[in-house]
């Protein structure tokens, strides 16, 4: 056996959980409603979870899925899917039946676990040879899920992890084309990257966790991981309610909490709002906090921390980090500031942004260009697309496809989707994916999508929509159409007929129609 077998061990954030047993085995580490876990209890629903698994069947890097709301169950799956040897890939519980169907088929999942809640969703879908396991989240024995974990074992399964770079999880993405691509994160990445937001997030054994953000989105931005890693508690929550949030704030001394800007504007919104009098941390991304969302957090005893990233970056990848400097600053100079994307993670590479040749732009605050990264936590690959994995690292760097500034003090900040992805309530949505589906009702000629300011989710899809001759259509049934096809957070919020603006070769010019629909408002997303 080689020295470095002998010294050194393969990373990986399930060990976090194994550590946080032995040594804090009473401490309680889920919440969810009236039902409370210890850390010992913990690993041992893990271990049942991953021996249960490979007792049905589960082989070394095959995918397990988890369609669910932010439960125990989903959580568990962190730790016992990649513990059996498997790769998790937790469904978007936003998407519909057909987009559902295609990440269980493109993923090659062998079991499938589904909130019973969400049953809907999967009974018109053909999933073979599947093993399907229902989750009535009631933690009780006639639960299928519990009866599932009731043939597996308390011991620890042995660890099958090889090499650190083997793949932990799946998380599927819209790229340009609306085809959801699978972003293939690695034991590595996402041991690194729960580490780095403990770190960025001034973590502490004391901390208490509530689960604003959806555990299917980028893992949890890997807090799945990164909580457990500091043994705090994880409180869960199926859905963002603020008043239940506030009552939860209270009643648990929550410390951290996570979301886009939509859910801390709701928050605030709330009648239940108040100042908390002790700090509370909330992390935003989706876009940048506005000046006077910012103000409000403070006003009630929240502290924003800005960070920005994408799937692909296994979530945050950069923090506008706050300076001491910028104290004595007016507020509105401060949130302007705290509205940059930053500089990388302490577990990142530098961010850049680079010109068409790959080179660094000025930090002028000015120059536009690409933002790229590199390093621990960015994606190993898209799976089974080798061709757009390449295409994305050309150059050995992550193409982000988003068009940022840097400023003279080296922070990042976003200008413009060079995709013209949609940014609505955090979640990514695909202008062609919209356009094609509209496409499809047969009295439209052509149309286009972009995204339109909303009071509430920060932008929503606008079609733009040209009939045939003679095509007899309305608002209302172009809206309706879509929600037939595909999420309905994707659909057009409104559709307005007439012919496109086209360049002389016939192309949409949707900066046209962009200025119009945000003249006298600033378009700034991340």
């Amino acid at each position: 056996m080689s020295a470095d077998k002998v010294y050194r061990t393969e990373l990986t954030p399930v060990d976090f959980l194994r550590r946080s047993a032995r040594v804090f085995p009473g401490k309680t580490a889920v919440v969810h409603g009236e039902r409370r876990f210890t850390y010992a209890e913990l690993e041992a629903r893990v271990n049942r979870l991953a021996t249960a698994l490979q007792g049905a069947g589960l082989e070394k890097g095959q995918r397990a899925a988890f369609l669910s709301p932010n439960t125990p169950a989903l959580l568990e799956a962190h730790f016992a899917v990649p513990a059996a040897g498997g790769v998790l890939v937790a469904v978007n519980t936003r998407l519909n039946s057909g987009e559902i169907g295609y990440i269980l088929e493109h993923s090659g999942s062998r079991f499938l676990f589904v909130d019973e809640a969400l049953a809907h969703l999967v009974e018109p879908l053909d999933l073979g040879a599947m093993r399907v396991v229902p989750i009535a989240d009631t933690g009780t024995p006639d639960d299928p899920y519990e009866a599932f974990l009731a043939t597996g074992s308390e011991e620890a399964p042995p660890s099958v992890l090889e090499d650190e770079e083997e793949p932990i999880s799946m998380n599927y993405t819209s790229g340009t084309t609306g085809r959801p691509k699978g972003v293939v994160y690695t034991h590595r990445g996402a041991c690194l990257n729960a580490l780095g937001e403990a770190l960025e997030t001034g973590m502490t054994f004391d901390a208490v966790y509530l689960w604003t953000l959806p555990m299917f989105h980028c893992n949890g931005w890997c807090f799945t991981w990164a909580v457990t890693a500091m043994a705090g508690t994880h409180v869960c929550l199926r859905q963002v309610d603020p008043g239940r949030i506030w009552q939860l704030l209270e009643a648990e001394a929550v410390t951290h909490y996570c979301g886009a800007p939509t859910v801390h504007i709701n928050l605030l919104a709330h009648p239940a709002a108040r100042p908390l009098g002790r700090r509370v941390t909330a992390v935003i991304a989706g876009a940048p906090p506005s000046p006077t969302l910012l103000g409000q957090l403070r006003e009630h005893d929240i502290r924003p921390i800005h960070v920005y990233g994408l799937t692909e970056t296994y979530g945050p990848t950069s923090v506008c980090a706050w300076q001491e400097e910028w104290e004595g600053l007016p507020a509105d100079e401060q949130a302007r500031l705290l509205a940059r994307q930053g500089q990388g993670y302490v577990v990142s590479d530098e961010v850049r942004v680079v010109d068409g040749e790959g080179e660094d732009v000025p930090r002028d605050g000015q120059t536009m260009g690409e933002v790229v990264m590199r390093g621990n936590i960015v994606m190993k690959e898209y799976f089974d697309q080798p061709e757009a994995t390449a295409e994305a690292f050309r150059g050995g760097w992550f193409h982000s496809g988003d068009l940022g500034v840097r400023h003279p003090d080296g922070y990042v900040e976003i200008r413009d989707r060079a995709k013209d992805i949609i940014i609505s309530g955090g979640e990514n949505i695909s202008t062609i994916e919209v356009e094609q589906t509209v496409a499809r009702h047969p009295a439209v000629l052509e149309c286009a999508v972009i995204a339109v300011p909303d009071d509430k989710w920060g932008e929503r899809p606008k079609a733009f929509v040209t009939l045939k001759e003679g095509g007899e259509a309305g608002e209302t049934e172009i809206i309706d159409f879509c929600r037939e096809r595909m999420a309905h957070f994707k659909c057009p919020a409104a559709v307005e007929f007439g012919e496109l603006p086209k360049t002389s070769t016939g192309k949409v010019q949707k900066f046209v129609l962009r200025e119009k629909e945000w003249e006298g408002r600033a378009r700034r997303v991340n």
